[in-house]
């Protein structure tokens, strides 16, 4: 069997295992296992891989002949980075859960959300891919629903309404290209070669555009975004924030652009306002939370704002910088989320007024948590460094004013990280934090091996910048000469 199918079918048969299982002690280990199983494959994947623009690992299977359906899957250098941080982060994701009492079917849940989140990154078919982008909704709604807050009930159908409209809009825009299609397929390469006009592509950049920005999300879309990560169980919060959201930058990157490029043309500046106006605002709305989680959330949105705007310049620094950066702001976002859980469960608020003085006790966890929010912020020689390096550079092509607002999301974010971390972890202690105790077990383990990813692709991020570079230059000139 294909090791890329294997890499499908194990998140599956371990949800469908982990689904009977009602022993917590017994289904965190077997879903560690399974996550583990996947991440040796995608090493066997990334050791097979070779950095050019070709499509490699390819499986073309009918499905539904009749209507021109198939199971057809590949990996390229774009998709390539987003599969190793998918398998990379879903492990530490269920370490996480481990002082936790969680049963099977908590478990069953995230697993079968990975199938979806690589479905979306490696399927070369529109249908299998709106597929994969629907599985990994629903395991994410009855995660954040079934384990979330006090008002879960309320946010995850707002998250929900929102997600699903969008995902119609997409459906739509996908149906219509299949009817332009001579040899009637859903093949993503059919999809390329379409000739469109340009009315016909203002309404498709605008149906996938809409589908993806929400995913993101990105200004105006992102009102459901803080609610659903503050009342979600942390894992959920991680799996949104850390990869799912990739999913709408992927889509942008992978459908929208080289699909609908003289639409991308029309609309490019306006989307790219959208993303200026979502990093200054979000960066203000994140420097007046008090609640630490509610913060990082909106600090999520203002990153995620920065690599859209690469996305839109459309150069191959921006989009590099894109492709890294997805990668960096992953790693660092499910490192904040998770040194937020540890406070929280040892204190039981997240509000910053109600901490202070904890690097007192927790000399480790404050070593740490610094590490992480100076990669968050990009300071040289962490991991956040280069992605906005080069989307600056590549923003700076496009015109200088875009890069001076994409600055201040640097600027505005060191400024309330920076803030954040004093207020948490220095100045003076109190009652609360008397009996607080430092990390350790799978806490130390989880974050140290975040750590150890910041500080190693700071020091050199040339072998995943080299992953991508060939498969975004040859995307780049098809979008030029194929239109």
């Amino acid at each position: 069997m294909d090791n890329l199918v294997l890499l499908l079918l194990v998140p599956i048969i371990g949800a469908v295992l982990l689904a009977f299982i009602k022993n917590t002690n017994l289904a965190k280990p077997i879903a560690l296992i399974c996550s583990l199983i996947a991440l040796g494959i995608t090493g066997t994947l990334l050791g097979a891989f070779v950095p050019d623009a070709s499509m490699q690992f390819e499986q073309n299977i009918p499905w539904i002949p009749a209507l021109g359906i198939h199971f057809h899957v590949g990996i390229d250098g774009i998709s390539m980075p987003l599969v190793l941080l998918t398998n990379g982060l879903i492990p530490l994701i269920i370490l996480s859960t481990f002082k936790q009492q969680q049963r099977g079917a908590f478990y069953a849940l995230v697993l079968f959300m990975q199938t979806g989140l690589l479905l979306v990154f490696t399927a070369l078919d529109a249908f299998l891919f709106y597929v994969g982008w629907e599985i990994a909704l629903i395991p994410i709604y009855f995660i954040c629903g079934l384990w979330g807050g006090e008002n879960r009930a309320r946010v995850t159908l707002k998250f929900f309404i929102y997600t699903f409209a969008g995902s119609l809009l997409m459906l739509i825009a996908i149906i219509y290209l299949y009817t332009q299609v001579p040899t009637a397929n859903y093949e993503l390469s059919s999809f390329y070669e379409l000739k469109l006009d340009e009315k016909t592509q203002r309404y498709i950049f605008w149906a996938f555009f809409i589908a993806f920005a929400i995913k993101m999300p990105l200004f105006p879309f992102h009102t459901w975004q803080p609610d659903t990560y503050v009342e979600a169980p942390t894992a959920g919060t991680m799996l949104l924030s850390g990869i799912m959201l990739k999913m709408g930058v992927y889509g942008l990157i992978r459908w929208l652009l080289p699909i609908a490029p003289l639409g991308f043309s029309q609309y490019g500046t306006l989307v790219l306002s959208l993303a200026m106006i979502g990093i200054v605002y979000a960066s203000i709305i994140a420097f007046k939370q008090r609640d630490v989680k509610r913060l990082i959330a909106y600090s999520s949105i203002a990153h995620v704002g920065l690599i859209a705007a690469g996305v839109f310049v459309w150069n191959v620094q921006s989009l590099q910088g894109a492709m890294i950066q997805m990668i960096n702001h992953g790693i660092s976002v499910v490192g904040l989320f998770f040194v937020i859980e540890i406070i929280a469960r040892q204190l039981k608020t997240r509000e910053i007024q109600d901490m202070g003085g904890l690097a007192k006790n927790a000399p480790t966890l404050a070593l740490v948590f610094l590490v992480i929010v100076l990669g968050a912020i990009g300071l040289p020689l962490t991991n956040g460094f280069i992605g906005e390096f080069l989307l600056l550079i590549g923003l700076y092509q496009a015109g200088l004013w875009w890069a001076i607002f994409a600055g201040l999301t640097i600027i505005l974010g060191a400024v309330y990280m920076l803030r954040m971390y004093q207020g948490v972890m220095l100045g003076e202690t109190n009652e609360r934090m008397t009996y607080f105790k430092d990390i350790s077990g799978t806490d130390l383990l989880l974050l140290g091996v975040l750590v150890v990813l910041i500080i190693a692709i700071g020091l050199y991020p040339r072998p995943l910048l080299h992953l991508s570079e060939a498969a975004v230059t040859n995307l780049i000139e098809q979008v030029k000469t194929v239109h």
